[in-house]
């Protein structure tokens, strides 16, 4: 095996994603997991009202506060470091009064703007 070149595995800095990013609701992949996929995405303002008929979705709030309204209970807010599964089926909303950072994980196939 000499002279095979061997892959560097790559360390993500968060802090160092945040400044790629300049728009809000426009995530970026920043790692793949198997059938899985690592996004992150300035939320400011609200997007808009969906649900994702066949995958759960993994919102973290990486910096700021997210709120999560939700059809069919009480809204939840994500305050920095915290983590939420939305279920697949569940309508949900995303908003932030202030800019914020979410990390998202869900599968490669998922329609980002929902179904």
């Amino acid at each position: 095996m000499l002279g095979e070149l061997k892959k560097m595995i790559p360390v993500i800095n968060l802090n160092d994603t945040i400044k790629q990013i300049d728009k809000p609701w426009s995530p970026i992949t920043i790692a793949r997991v198997n059938d899985q996929v690592v996004r992150m995405a300035l939320v400011e303002g609200e997007f808009h009202w969906h649900k994702h008929v066949h995958e759960d979705e993994l919102f973290y709030a990486c910096k700021g506060n997210i709120v999560m309204q939700l059809r069919e209970q009480s809204d939840i807010v994500l305050h920095e470091g915290k983590m939420v599964v939305i279920p697949k089926g569940v309508e949900h909303c995303p908003k932030s009064d202030e800019p914020a950072y979410n990390v998202l994980f869900e599968p490669v196939i998922l329609q980002t703007r929902g179904d």
